[in-house]
């Protein structure tokens, strides 16, 4: 399968509603177009016609091998709701070469809506801010996407993460099980995301946490640059990146794997994304988790 358009190039779009569609397209025309199926019906068998049947589900070509009439009966694709959780903090506003993890996650974002938008889905955008969380809750129709969409064009990352107070949001829905699409990039000061992590879990949900990292911070390669600021306490540090690379690079590890089995040991679906990468595998994410949620 060849790759997506370079994500760079995808961004550069200015409408996250046209660069959604040209990835998904993408995507769609890359892969078995089985295993993405649209909103409504899965074919599963024939059966002889009964006075009363819709004459609309007649199959013309049985009826021109067979001369008998035959109905073309469908199952019903369950569709499900979809979350997308969106880390609206201060270091989303991190970046690397011309654009920011922030700009990535809208891209993913709109994307992601965009693909549950064609499986039939009713999509939801929560924008986890410093003063609380913007909500708008899932629905399936055109004009909803679009007003999703100019959403996520106006996230403006500030402060720290969500307080606790505000979760609640959350809370709010149907009672159905739900898939839950949370875009961080998990930097915390006290284990914060985690409890957050923790307190979906109650709803007993599917959750998909994509753990967005830039390739600069992934090599420690900030060309030209000693100081470092932390967008969300504004402390500074200086290093010598070429003598702390090793030691970097250790920490990052053990930091990832420790993270892995975090989401591991809570039933939480999670992947890394370097935010040079195109979206495939991201999709194809999706699609599996979604998949376990259909009756």
């Amino acid at each position: 399968m060849s790759k997506l358009l370079d994500p760079k190039v995808l961004m550069a779009i200015k409408e996250l509603n046209l660069s959604a569609k040209m990835t998904i397209d993408g995507f769609m025309s890359g892969i078995n177009k089985s295993t993405v199926k649209g909103a409504g019906l899965e074919f599963s068998q024939y059966r002889s016609y009964q006075p009363g049947d819709d004459l609309r589900s007649l199959d013309w070509k049985m009826f021109a091998r067979s001369d008998r009439y035959y109905i073309r009966e469908s199952e019903v694709e369950t569709n499900i709701s979809v979350r997308i959780l969106m880390d609206a903090s201060a270091s989303m506003n991190h970046s690397d070469g011309d654009f920011t993890k922030i700009e990535y996650a809208r891209y993913l974002g709109a994307s992601l809506a965009y693909l549950a938008n064609l499986q039939g889905d009713a999509i939801g955008l929560y924008v986890l801010k410093n003063s609380g969380i913007f909500s708008m809750t899932p629905k399936q129709d055109y004009q909803h996407l679009a007003r999703l969409f100019y959403q996520l064009e106006n996230i403006n990352p500030d402060g720290e993460f969500t307080k606790p107070i505000h979760y609640k949001e959350l809370f709010a829905g149907a009672q159905k099980r739900e898939l839950l699409i949370f875009v961080t990039d998990l930097y915390q000061a006290d284990d914060e995301i985690i409890h957050l992590l923790d307190t979906l879990n109650t709803l007993r949900h599917e959750i998909v946490v994509f753990h967005l990292l830039s390739r600069n911070e992934l090599d420690l390669d900030f060309k030209g640059y000693s100081t470092f600021e932390d967008l969300e306490t504004g402390e500074t540090i200086q290093i010598d990146q070429a003598k702390a690379r090793t030691e970097y690079k250790t920490n990052l590890n053990a930091y990832l794997e420790k993270t892995r089995v975090q989401m591991l040991d809570r039933r939480i679906f999670y992947r890394t994304i370097s935010t040079d990468e195109p979206l495939d595998q991201a999709l194809r994410d999706f699609l599996k988790q979604r998949s376990k949620l259909r009756i």
